[in-house]
């Protein structure tokens, strides 16, 4: 894991050492936020919580903090705000996935039913927003509120597209900007804005993220091909089950004849792989190298977002969000 100009190798604990006490401070945050008058959100909030998950996202925000200055009570709010805003994407997104699974163990919906799990993702929502709203900064809640409506955009987006074969890359970097690197960038912006930064360094840290968004979604769609689903916590193939038809098939299906873009249709016609095998679709993917040409794209984002954080002054924490955009690409789950 080379790290270019700057010329130091920082591994994931290293990383994550910088944050580790401020992450427990994040963790008892959310615990005590999502407790609810109503017992079955609490229930719910516990298991979403217990379920653990790479905390990337606070942790981006906390490194971008720390680039200014020792992360405050703000900072740490913040923090669990973004996490309860992407755990309530993922609640909502395993009621519209029909999803069984999540992290290895049940989804919400699988436990508790989909009435009841839309209604506690749309509770996170509303309490994550009220957590921010108690700091009175429309700076703040200006960012927040673009970011749950660019969402929100791209849940629908990616709903008029379910079952569709005919989806271009453009197509799907915009879904993916508005899924994913929408709340990555978000993120960083308000690391920055709890540390104090200047609009310029604001932004630059905004851009930064972005990029490792990206990147992030894009070997995600890889994983999805190529992991295990022990390591991966959910079925191997699975976004193609689900109507999803992500980069790596995209590159594939330019190139595939009738015969396989057929078979892709079946995939997606009969939502399991019964008639056609999920090998099949991985060979199609191979032959066409659709998983190297995503991996290109994944390095090029990473590459600029490299760039970006190179402007800033080195430190340890300057290091660890260069060294970020390695463990971001470089992960088999």
């Amino acid at each position: 894991m080379g790290f270019s100009k700057l010329g130091q190798t920082l591994t994931a604990a290293e990383i994550l050492f910088l944050v580790k006490d401020d992450l427990k401070l994040v963790e008892k945050e959310i615990r005590l936020e999502s407790i609810a008058s109503v017992d079955v959100i609490t229930a719910i909030g516990q298991h979403l919580q217990a379920g653990g998950g790479k905390r990337l996202r606070p942790t981006l925000l906390l490194l971008a903090c720390r680039l200014f200055n020792e992360p405050s009570t703000l900072a740490i709010k913040l923090a669990a705000v973004v996490e309860m805003i992407h755990t309530a994407t993922l609640v909502h997104d395993d009621v519209i996935d029909v999803a069984e699974t999540r992290r290895g163990r049940p989804s919400t919906n699988a436990l508790w039913g989909n009435h009841t799990s839309v209604l506690a993702g749309d509770w996170l929502y509303m309490q994550a927003f009220q957590v921010a709203l108690r700091e009175r900064n429309f700076h703040i809640l200006d960012v927040l509120i673009g970011l749950t409506q660019v969402m929100v955009e791209g849940e629908l987006i990616q709903l008029d597209r379910i079952g569709k074969i005919a989806v271009s890359e453009a197509d799907y970097m915009e879904l993916i900007d508005r899924k994913t690197a929408s709340l990555f960038s978000a993120c960083a912006r308000l690391g920055a804005i709890a540390g104090g930064a200047d609009d310029h360094a604001e932004a630059r840290l905004g851009e930064y993220a972005w990029n490792l968004g990206m990147a992030f979604q894009l070997v995600d769609d890889v994983l999805d091909f190529t992991s295990r689903e022990k390591v991966l916590g959910k079925p191997v193939g699975n976004d193609l089950q689900e109507g999803k038809v992500t980069l790596p098939l995209i590159y594939a299906l330019e190139s595939a004849t009738a015969e396989e873009k057929a078979a892709v249709a079946t995939v997606l016609s009969d939502s399991s792989y019964k008639t056609v095998p999920f090998t099949t679709i991985l060979q199609i993917i191979k032959k066409y190298k659709g998983v190297e040409r995503v991996m290109e794209r994944a390095q090029a984002f990473t590459e600029v977002a490299r760039a970006i954080i190179g402007e800033f002054p080195e430190s340890s924490v300057q290091r660890s969000l260069f060294g970020i955009t390695d463990l971001v690409t470089d992960r088999d789950h």
